[in-house]
């Protein structure tokens, strides 16, 4: 897992870059605490049907997403996934400069996991296709344990490439190209208690802002005291992220997770990430999971919610995910894992809930559907609620 030129909608891909995906991101970060452990054993053959549900902020997304794996002899192990998005979107970018719109995201990804010693291969390729956005990602990594596999470093490596449209333009064809490194590090200290430390470069050139999108300006001859104009980005952009993440055991089964990310690019913007987890096994096999998540950023160097003039400056933004805000997010998750007795096939299953609240509140963008002085408007802040809802099966 941003919105609106004059036009006829906002990019959902933008907006859920920071609400839904983010979760996901989330979800996926607190995974790869365990990943560790496991680093030169292929992934068990298994299957996973999710549903799952976005709503905050006037927009509604939706889907379903199948995954699949399966070992091919005692060294490879290949994986298939398809994952849709329905998106309906009614935002304040949305309900301010334009009309409300539904549109379908489907992505699909193939990969092969390989092993060879203490050393393990990941390759993948996505596809995302939707009406006026396609995007193509290209993944490998290598782990390697040491050290009696109580250490492992992993090296990895994207490369993307966006094709970028638009519905009431079917003239724009931009390209975006993106690529990522990353180094982590992973030790067992103890038994008990796990640290890992990951270090990411990402590089975006091309177009990288939002067709759709613009930026108001003072214009003493509107009648709202302002105008919009078409956002610009530069074509550039670099950032770098460094997080520590730790995995203590407790006595009793139970497990907390803590980390801590860093967050700085090219546009200027600093972020910070604190989240904390706590799992609890609970009896007849259930599973209890409580999660916390604090986000904070500072906003983009060209970033304004109201510029003084048309064309004050060479690049413009008013992307609410470039200003500066702050998020929280409350959840739990909770697990029932089975054993069939009359499915021979089936080794055992999992049938999970996952919840998630999301405050978001921002300091420097303002709700323009309160009328005021043009600047002097309301800060803007909303709720979101997340749910996943997914059974695995291992085969």
């Amino acid at each position: 897992m941003n919105t609106s030129f004059l036009g006829k909608k906002c990019k959902k891909r933008i907006f859920v870059s920071h609400a839904a995906i983010r979760l996901v991101s989330i979800i996926l970060i607190t995974m790869s605490g365990l990943l560790p452990l496991v680093a030169a054993v292929l992934p068990e053959d298994r299957a996973d049907a999710l549903y799952h549900s976005y709503d905050g902020g006037g927009i509604d997304v939706s889907g379903p997403s199948i995954l699949l794996r399966k070992m091919l002899g005692k060294y490879n192990s290949v994986m298939a996934k398809y994952y849709v998005d329905s998106i309906s979107s009614a935002s304040i970018d949305v309900i301010t400069t334009a009309s409300p719109y539904s549109e379908r995201r489907t992505e699909k990804t193939i990969g092969l996991t390989s092993v060879k010693d203490a050393t393990t291969m990941n390759l993948s390729y996505t596809t995302s296709t939707e009406n006026d956005y396609d995007a193509k990602t290209a993944h490998v990594s290598f782990s390697h344990d040491m050290f009696g596999d109580l250490t492992t470093v992993t090296l990895g490596y994207s490369r993307g490439w966006d094709d970028v449209g638009s519905s009431i333009n079917p003239a724009l064809s931009k390209d975006a190209d993106r690529q990522s490194y990353r180094l982590g590090l992973s030790q067992i200290l103890t038994r008990n208690s796990i640290v890992g430390l990951d270090i990411e470069t990402v590089t975006d050139e091309g177009f990288l802002n939002n067709p759709y999108r613009s930026v108001r300006y003072l214009d003493p001859t509107s009648a709202l005291g302002y105008s919009y104009e078409p956002e610009l980005y530069p074509r550039t952009r670099t950032s770098n992220a460094i997080a520590i993440r730790s995995l203590y055991y407790l006595p009793y089964r139970a497990s907390i997770n803590g980390e801590y990310r860093f967050y700085t690019d090219s546009w200027e913007i600093n972020a910070h990430t604190f989240g904390l987890s706590y799992t609890h096994p609970l009896k007849n096999n259930w599973i209890l999971d409580l999660r916390y998540r604090y986000y904070t950023q500072s906003h983009a160097d060209f970033y304004n919610d109201l510029f003084p003039f048309q064309q004050a400056q060479n690049f413009l933004a008013r992307d609410k995910e470039l200003s500066s805000f702050n998020d929280q997010t409350i959840g739990f998750g909770i697990s029932f894992e089975f054993t069939p007795q009359s499915w021979q096939s089936i080794d055992k299953g999992s049938l999970n809930l996952k919840y998630d609240h999301i405050r978001f509140n921002y300091d420097d963008f303002r709700n323009l559907t309160v009328v005021s002085t043009p600047g002097e408007e309301p800060t803007y802040s909303f709720s979101a609620d997340t749910v996943q809802l997914f059974l695995s099966i291992w085969y």
